[in-house]
C-alpha cells in the first residue's frame, strides 16, 4: 500500500554527475538539482556532494519527504545499505552509504543500485508500465542494467545481478574499469567510447567530426558524434553502428539466459535514436535462440535523464 506522505527524495549517484530531486508519489519532480560527482577526489568528496544536492533541494522547502532513495552503480545490498567496488568511483571499496546519508538527514534511507532504480522507475512511471517482464539498459559514464520478472526486481544472491555492462563479449578485448578484459562497458561507456572515436579519428580526417570541434580531440563528446551523423557523415554512422552492434551481442546473450526479450534503454548515449537501436535490435535477432526471434523489442526509455530520480524515488514509494 502506499504511504499517505506524498514526497520522497530520489538521488541518482552517477560517476559524472549526480541528480538529486523530489518527486511526488504521482511522479512528478517538484525540484532538482545536478552536481558534478567529482569521483576523482575519493569517496569523501562523493558522499559531501550527495549531501550538498540533498540539502540544497531541501532549503527552503516544507514538503513532508517520505523517505531518500538512492541509486548508486556498483555491488549494492539493500538491508545492509551498502554500495561495493563501484566501477567508475575509484577509491571506494565497502561503503555503508545508507547510514551515512541517514545520520547526516534523520530521514528514512533506502538504497539501490541504480540500473535497477532506473529499471523500477520505467516500471511505475515510464515505458513499462503494462510490461510484466524486461531488461533495463542504461547507457552513460558506465553500462547498467535492471532485470524486472512478473514485475518483480531481480536482484541476484548478492545483489549485483543485472550488471549487463560486465558481460564480456571478447575475452581478448580491452580492459574496463571492472578490472576485467572485453565488457559491454568497455566498448559502450561513454569514456570508452569518446577515447576509441579519438584515435580512430586519425584515420578519418575527412569526418564532419573534426570541423564540429574545430579539430580539437579534447572537445569530442557522443553528443558532437550524434550531430556529425545527423549531418552525413558516414564515419559517424558506422560509430553508431558499431555501438548497437556491440551492445546487441551482449544483449542477445542475456535473452538466450534469462528468456526476456523486451529491452528497455535509456541514458545519454541512447540520444543517438533510431539508428542505434535499429542496429541494436538487428544484432539481437541476429544472435537469439529462434523462439525469441518474433518476440525482441528494444524500446527507448520514457523517463530519459529523470530515470534515476524517479527511480530512486520509487524505492521509497512501493518498498518501504
Amino acid at each position: 500500500m502506499l504511504k499517505s506522505q506524498k514526497y520522497a527524495i530520489g538521488v541518482d549517484l552517477g560517476g559524472t554527475n549526480i541528480k538529486v530531486g523530489i518527486v511526488s508519489r504521482e511522479g512528478r519532480i517538484i525540484k532538482k538539482a545536478s552536481l558534478p560527482t567529482l569521483a576523482e577526489k575519493g569517496q569523501d568528496k562523493v558522499i559531501s556532494q550527495i549531501k550538498k544536492g540533498i540539502k540544497e533541494i531541501l532549503s527552503h522547502n516544507k514538503l513532508k519527504i517520505q523517505g531518500i532513495g538512492i541509486g548508486s552503480p556498483g555491488i549494492v545490498s539493500t538491508k545492509k545499505g551498502t554500495v561495493e567496488n563501484p566501477p567508475n568511483l575509484p577509491g571506494w571499496e565497502k561503503v555503508n552509504l545508507k547510514k551515512i546519508i541517514k545520520k547526516e538527514f534523520n530521514i528514512h534511507v533506502i538504497l539501490e543500485n541504480d540500473a535497477n532504480a532506473a529499471a523500477i522507475g520505467e516500471m511505475i512511471f515510464g515505458a513499462a508500465k503494462k510490461i510484466d517482464s524486461f531488461v533495463m539498459v542504461t547507457l552513460g559514464t558506465g553500462v547498467g542494467g535492471g532485470i524486472i520478472i512478473n514485475r518483480k526486481l531481480l536482484r541476484g544472491e548478492f545483489g549485483s545481478a543485472g550488471e549487463i555492462g560486465h558481460i564480456s563479449i571478447d575475452f581478448n578485448g580491452p580492459q574496463c574499469n571492472c578490472g576485467a578484459f572485453g565488457c559491454v562497458e568497455s566498448y559502450v561507456g561513454n569514456n570508452y567510447l569518446v577515447k576509441r572515436v579519438q584515435n580512430e579519428l586519425k584515420e578519418h580526417n575527412s569526418s564532419k567530426i573534426l570541423d564540429l570541434i574545430n579539430g580539437d580531440l579534447n572537445l569530442l563528446t557522443p553528443i558532437i558524434i550524434q550531430k556529425a551523423q545527423f549531418a552525413g557523415d558516414e564515419y559517424a554512422a558506422s560509430v553508431i553502428n558499431n555501438l548497437g552492434l556491440y551492445l546487441g551481442v551482449g544483449l542477445a546473450s542475456t535473452a538466450n539466459v534469462l528468456d526476456i526479450a523486451t529491452f528497455i534503454i535509456g541514458g545519454g548515449v541512447a540520444g543517438f535514436g533510431r539508428p542505434l537501436f535499429n542496429s541494436v535490435n538487428e544484432t539481437i535477432k541476429s544472435r537469439v535462440l529462434k523462439p525469441l526471434i518474433k518476440r525482441i523489442k528494444v524500446i527507448p526509455a520514457k523517463l530519459k535523464n529523470e530515470a534515476g530520480i524517479k527511480g530512486a524515488s520509487a524505492l521509497v514509494f512501493y518498498k518501504s
